[in-house]
């Protein structure tokens, strides 16, 4: 199955309420697809949702390595900063995003 093909089983899982079962699938993925920003998108978000915020820390610095000139990449580390405590940082990632939108 390709990336995307598994992307998609992972996001119906999601849909389908299997919230633990969808990470554990998109943690594969990106486990063979180290570079699928997407995927690390969607793990900061599902895992957030799980309270697993550090593990939602973790995948959305990737997706900064990944897409360091996409803001929306530092919004999203900033709320899942600010959902683990990490208020210095969630800031900083927030003043990241606001300087590249103008």
């Amino acid at each position: 199955m390709n990336q995307d093909d598994a992307y998609e089983a992972a996001e119906k899982l999601k849909n389908d309420g299997k919230l633990e079962e969808a990470v554990t699938a998109l943690e594969a993925v990106v486990a063979e697809n180290p570079d699928f920003a997407l995927a690390y998108s969607a793990l900061a978000a599902w895992c957030t949702r799980l309270e697993r915020h550090e593990k939602a820390v973790e995948h959305a610095r990737r997706v900064c390595e990944l897409e360091p000139n996409e803001p929306f990449s530092y919004t999203a580390l900033s709320v899942a900063c600010m959902r683990a405590g990490k208020i210095e940082e969630a800031e900083e990632a927030l003043g990241r995003s606001r300087m590249m939108t103008g």
